[in-house]
This record gives C-alpha cells, structure tokens and sequence, in this order.
C-alpha cells in the first residue's frame, strides 16, 4: 500500500514540471515576438480603425450584386458539402486501415496508413488549394478537393480513434460464429461508432464552410473569391455585403449541423 502515494507524489510532480515549462514557453513567447500592444491600443490607431470601419457602410444592396452574392454563397456551400461528403467517405476507408480491429489483428497497415493521415491534415486547406489550382484550374473544383483532401486526414484519425474504441464483445461473438472481418465491421463495429462518425462529420462540415469562404481568396471560387476580387478594387461596401452573406451563412449551417445532431440523438 505505500508505494501507492509515492507514485501519485511523482504523477503529480511530473505534471507540475510540465505546467511550469508550458508556463516558461508562454513566458519565452512573449519575450521573443514584437508585441506592440501600446500603438495597437494608442488613439490614433483607433482613429485609424474607425475610418476603416466607416467605409463598410452603407453596404450595397442592389439587386444584381445580392444575387451574385447570393450564387457564391450556394457555391460556397456546395463546396464545404461535397468536400465533407467525399472526406467522410475517404476518412472510413482509410480509417479501417488505420485501426485496429480487435486484439489479434496484426493491422500490418495501421502505421503506414496513419503517416498518410498524418500528411493530409498536415498541410492546411489554403495550401491545398494552391496546389490543386495547378491541376485543377480555377474554380470550386480545386477547393473542393483541397477541403476533401485535409479532411479526410483530420476524420480518418478521429474515425480510426473511434473504431479502435469501441467494445470488442459483439465482434468477438460474430467471430466465434466464424464471421469475416467485413460482417463483424457492419453488423458489431459500425452500429456502435455511426453516431460517433456522424457527429464528427457534421462538426467537420461546420469547419469547412468557415474554410470554404477563404479559400475563394486564391481562386478556388465562391464567397471568398468574390471577396478577394472586391478588397483587392478597395469597394468596401461590396465587401460589406460578402461579409454578412459569409456570417449568415455560417450561422445557418451551424442551426442546420445542431438540428441534425438532435434528430440523430
């Protein structure tokens, strides 16, 4: 019974060795980055942000511009759709390969499978973007893909996580009944993790459309190439009025992801 609080004594010490390193890591930050929070907070800055802020309004609400608005954000939302749909879809493939399926599988392709994953969420959407546009061309083809191509890294290991979570006991009952491996995933492993990869997707989809609206900045299509091409020409009330579709839409796919989520509860 005594070694029993020194082990606690040492868990805890390591645990405060770690928090005071955090802490040094904070404190190095913001010795080493050039912080200029006096001009940021000075009055003259604030002169500055308010004339910036004065040229949004009013915002330009004719007719033609709100429908063009209006078929970036369709646009916009097809993308962050399409390209969770086809990462949710990749993600499971390579998530059974990535996870272990019960305690004998050798799962000879789990650590390569997941340096893969590892590589697709590795580089950020923006990035993926850039690249796909030399292939792809311009357009919402090639943020499509980019946002298919990171996601599928990003649900792939969260699917894997869930898959090698889940309870053994029902696989193991098919197995003794000399199931496969396919009809031990559909009918033990998969009814036990569908909610779990259904809330993932749909919290997946929510970031994508956040990320669909910017990767338009490097012509990959909708709001955000709209909203590229307007800043860049300096027509601020224009790009007053593809910031309130971006927020609206945002807003409606978050409303949309939590109904989904209750009705699947």
């Amino acid at each position: 019974m005594k070694p029993y609080p020194q082990a606690r004594l040492s868990i805890g010490r390591r645990g405060l060795a770690a928090c005071l390193a955090l802490l040094g890591l904070v404190l190095a930050s913001f010795a080493t980055l050039d912080l200029q929070w006096a001009q940021m907070f000075s009055l003259e800055a604030a002169r500055s942000m308010g004339r910036f802020v004065a040229e949004f309004f009013p915002p330009d609400l004719s007719l033609p511009f709100v429908a063009k608005v209006a078929f970036a954000s369709l646009e916009t939302l097809a993308m962050s759709a399409l390209g969770s749909l086809i990462a949710a879809c990749a993600g499971l493939l390579l998530a059974l390969g990535a996870a272990r399926l019960h305690g004998q599988d050798s799962a000879l392709a789990r650590r390569p499978t997941r340096w893969l994953l590892n590589a697709l969420r590795a580089v950020p959407e923006l990035v993926w973007a850039s690249l796909l546009l030399i292939s792809a061309g311009l357009g919402p083809f090639a943020g499509t893909l980019a946002l298919a191509a990171h996601t599928t890294g990003v649900l792939g290991r969260l699917f894997a996580e869930a898959i090698e979570n889940c309870s053994e006991g029902p696989g193991f009952a098919l197995r003794v009944q000399g199931a496969g491996n396919l009809r031990v995933f559909l009918y033990a492993t998969l009814p036990q993790v569908l909610p779990q990869l259904i809330s993932y997707t749909l919290y997946r989809w929510e970031n994508n459309i956040r990320a669909a609206a910017v990767l338009g900045v490097v012509g990959a299509g909708g709001l955000g190439q709209l909203l590229g091409f307007h800043m860049g020409l300096f027509h601020m009330n224009k790009t007053a009025t593809i910031l309130a579709a971006m927020l609206l839409l945002v807003a409606l796919v978050d409303l949309l992801s939590d109904r989904l989520r209750r009705a699947l509860a």
